[in-house]
């Protein structure tokens, strides 16, 4: 009986081990070796000079440059945390009653999220520049030339249009997470909520928002992660602005194709995983406490 068990747990302790061999080759080596290459100084190749934990220093007391881009990065978080998925949220609302049509809506929506950030970035760059810009044309037609700005440069408009545009890019893909976690609320729940004479507003508070607490979480952190981890599309509409819409990533990229800061640059990354680490892990905490405090998980 013992050795049929045994055989049992290695036989389904098998069918997970290529997922753990990538995940370790892809991802966990990737990282300790950052780190490893953090604590030198150098080009990566021939002259790397051991400094300890002297870039950790720099990054974390002395670069303002590297906390200018994580406050240009939390910025855009923010906005997509707050703008963005509360639109998909209030899409989603108002489409999960729609039966019959609601496949539209998320092929429509999740359209922009599917195209590729270069794509986006230069077709808006094209839109939003200060001269040609095609908004800036459409301004001027209709009376408002006086609005007309430089989005994509000007130092008090270029981060918030780029955080924009990543909000425009990004609702889709949380509009259908958010809507397919309505979907799996039975809709006994409401009917037996209505019976009891519930408005539509404590129905909200007490079955959707709680039962869609788990979805919302899992929102959230996706968010978090993948807006401090943009790139490619800022690259292609910005290309940085001289430094006002510099985030994390694209600093790390500068510092890389320099060639001579690997270390720095490794540093920087370390910096910025353990941030997202620490983020996720709160959030989770926050949505768990969330959820036991609605009833949704025993105390």
């Amino acid at each position: 009986m013992t050795e049929y068990t045994t055989n049992n747990r290695f036989s389904s302790f098998s069918f997970i081990i290529p997922a753990l061999v990538i995940f370790a080759v892809f991802y966990l080596y990737p990282f300790f070796y950052s780190f490893a290459l953090s604590l030198y100084e150098g080009d990566g190749i021939s002259t790397m000079r051991f400094v300890g934990l002297n870039n950790y220093k720099t990054a974390l007391c002395l670069d303002r440059e590297w906390w200018r881009s994580m406050y240009n990065g939390a910025f855009i978080t923010f906005l997509a945390l707050t703008l963005q998925n509360i639109l998909a949220f209030a899409l989603a609302l108002g489409v999960n009653k729609t039966v019959r049509t609601n496949k539209i809506y998320c092929t429509v929506f999740f359209i922009l999220p599917v195209l590729s950030e270069i794509i986006i970035g230069l077709l808006m760059r094209e839109i939003l520049k200060s001269d040609p810009g095609v908004f800036n044309q459409i301004l001027g037609k209709i009376g408002l030339g006086g609005f007309a700005s430089n989005w994509l440069e000007g130092e008090k408009t270029a981060l918030l249009t780029t955080a924009l545009v990543h909000c425009w890019r990004g609702f889709g893909w949380a509009f259908v997470i958010i809507l397919a976690g309505l979907q799996t609320i039975p809709e006994q729940l409401y009917e037996a909520a209505r019976i009891d004479g519930a408005n539509a507003w404590h129905k909200f508070t007490k079955i959707t928002i709680p039962l869609l607490m788990p979805v919302l979480s899992l929102v959230f952190i996706l968010t978090i992660l993948g807006t401090m981890q943009v790139f490619t599309m800022i690259l292609a509409l910005t290309r940085g602005a001289g430094g006002l819409t510099e985030v994390p990533v694209m600093r790390i990229y500068n510092h890389l194709r320099g060639g001579r800061l690997i270390g720095y640059a490794c540093t920087e990354g370390v910096v910025l995983g353990v941030i997202l680490i620490a983020v996720s892990f709160v959030t989770l905490y926050i949505s768990k406490q969330m959820r036991k405090h609605y009833g949704v998980l025993p105390n």
